[in-house]
């Protein structure tokens, strides 16, 4: 028994004390965690988190004065015997017929007052609550005051109430002292469904093997022995483990001592909760604890994802409209006059696509050249390159992140596809096309060609009135000669040629001109789309990559790294 009771000291020295400013700060970085993803991950994966944040925020404003130890045990193991025996009054009821504690009793060291609230959010009933320190006992309870010590019911009660009352406390308690007695103490129902789940929570879990007196003096070494390998086992190295019986004083010694040293420390509540902190983050840090460093979007896939963009939009035949579209007004600013209507006739290319034509910037208003426009749409094999190009911007950017969020960036490149199209077809219909100004040359041009195109007109009226009046018998004219060529002969087909060299000559830079405005063009178009694409994949995209990385660094700082 002494070397038992020395194992108790040393595990509850206390010398690891529990900072509570620390762990405050630990439970407001997962708080920060939950904020952070929601929305990403999982719900339903978030619970334990949700539950913790809310449990541990509750205990701590309720009392860090009251330890809430409980008695957790199979039927028959004798923890209301043991209840008894601390509380030296009979409280709770002890039987022979099983399960006897069929609900929770809670003895308060102390006043009541001060543990009522406690009590209150634990679910012990009031009419099951009673006060143990009285001005009887003078000073011989003081070490406990403090404590409230609960007897659950039986975890392996044949009422599925019972059980679920245990799961519920277990959860809410500061300490659990695991009650077994030499006959089911290797049960497997309390080794695999409740201590093993307790492996992280060792700094605030005692087993006692109770009914000790039970055991012939020479067997209890053995048995105690054979305990510890299975707690061992289940990973419970180092908890303390003593043996108790409940008929004799000097048997509770023990576990009364550790009670008292446990409630003097006033740190079972905190290390409770770094416990379940622990368990929390550990479930958490395959959701954001990887070393893998949040990235972005890669360039070739973002390079690859413009591209099926301007596909999708129409940007090449956008493009070569502008080209026939200049092509078109420069050759009805630059070409003969006599002519020109007969080119106005023809449609231009950017009207017959809703785009900004010949008077756009001058009669329209602004808000006119923002509505849907004409162009072609996509075919199934643009939309599907699209398809792909996005879910190529998410699987570059998600790979090696870990859990769910790789989902979470594909859903938030794809969140606004359906939105796509429409803003795709505005970027376009509000782009700058660089058509709206008539360049200066063309001017320059179009009144040489009026001009060559009235010295024509005038030679050929010339010549017209000499022969009408020769035909009518009067005197002809007498036209002035340039050389041998008679001077409204030079002027008509002079006028003639001239308009049709500087057609001629004019044609090759237009078409030049117009493929500069085709590349002009193409680079606003797709600068106009790219931005839609920022707006509507990446930057989502880019929005959970920096939750994530906010998310990690939040549950580094939960771990206490």
């Amino acid at each position: 028994m002494t070397n038992i009771v020395g194992r108790m000291r040393e595990a509850f020295r206390g010398d690891q004390r529990v900072d509570a400013d620390a762990l405050v700060a630990r439970l407001d970085a997962v708080r920060r965690f939950l904020t952070v993803v929601d929305g990403h991950l999982p719900d339903a994966r978030l619970v334990p988190a949700h539950t913790l944040v809310e449990r541990a925020g509750t205990r701590l404003a309720l009392s860090r004065d009251h330890t809430v130890v409980a008695l957790a045990g199979a039927t028959g193991s004798g923890k209301s015997s043991l209840f008894n025996a601390l509380a030296r009054m009979e409280l709770s009821p002890v039987g022979v017929r099983r399960p006897t504690t069929g609900v929770t009793h809670a003895c308060v060291w102390g006043p009541l007052d001060g543990g009522n609230r406690l009590l209150d959010w634990i679910g012990v009933l009031p009419r099951h609550r009673f006060v143990r320190e009285s001005v009887l006992d003078a000073d011989d309870e003081s070490a406990l005051r403090g404590l409230i010590l609960l007897d659950l019911p039986d975890f392996d009660s044949v009422q599925r109430s019972h059980r679920s009352e245990v799961d519920r406390l277990l959860g809410l308690v500061d300490l659990v002292v695991w009650v077994v007695d030499p006959q089911k103490y290797a049960d497997r129902v309390i080794h695999t469904n409740y201590l093993r789940e307790f492996h992280r929570h060792r700094d605030v879990t005692l087993v006692v093997l109770n009914q000790a007196d039970r055991l012939p003096p020479a067997e209890l070494p053995r048995v105690l022995d054979d305990l510890r390998r299975l707690l061992d086992t289940d990973g419970l190295d180092g908890v303390p483990l003593l043996s108790t019986t409940a008929v004799d004083p000097a048997g509770m010694v023990g576990l009364r001592e550790a009670l008292e040293r446990t409630v003097a420390e006033r740190q079972a509540a905190l290390r409770r909760l770094q416990g379940d902190l622990d368990a929390v983050v550990a479930r958490l840090d395959e959701h954001a604890g990887g070393s893998t460093a949040a990235g972005g979007p890669d360039d070739a896939a973002v390079t690859a994802l413009h591209r099926a963009l301007a596909d999708g939009a129409g940007v090449p035949a956008v493009a070569e409209a502008v080209e026939r579209a200049y092509r078109h007004r420069g050759g009805a600013a630059t070409g003969w006059p006599l002519v020109r209507g007969w080119r106005r006739l023809r449609p231009d290319p950017l009207r017959r696509l809703h785009l900004p034509g010949p008077a756009a910037g001058r009669d329209e208003p602004a808000e006119s050249l923002v509505a849907a426009t004409s162009v072609p749409e996509p075919t199934a094999a643009q939309r599907s390159a699209l398809g792909l190009a996005i879910r190529s911007v998410a699987d570059r950017a998600g790979t090696d992140l870990p859990g769910a969020w790789p989902t979470a960036v594909t859903a938030a490149a794809r969140s606004h596809l359906g939105d796509l199209p429409d803003a795709l077809d505005r970027a376009v219909a509000g782009t700058d096309l660089g058509m709206d100004r008539r360049p200066f040359w063309w001017r320059f041009v179009g009144g040489l060609q009026w001009l060559v195109t009235l010295a024509a007109l005038a030679g050929l009226g010339w010549l017209a009135l000499g022969y009408a009046l020769r035909a009518l018998g009067l005197p002809a004219l007498e036209h002035p000669m340039v050389g041998e060529v008679p001077l409204p002969t030079l002027l008509f087909l002079g006028g003639l040629l001239a308009g049709l060299l500087v057609a001629a000559l004019t044609r090759p830079i237009i078409r030049w001109a117009a493929r500069r405005a085709r590349r002009r063009a193409e680079r606003r178009l797709t600068a106009a789309v790219a931005a839609v694409g920022e707006e509507h994949v990446l930057t989502p995209v880019r929005t959970v990559l920096a939750s994530y990385a906010e998310a990690r660094a939040a549950l580094r700082e939960a771990a206490g790294r």
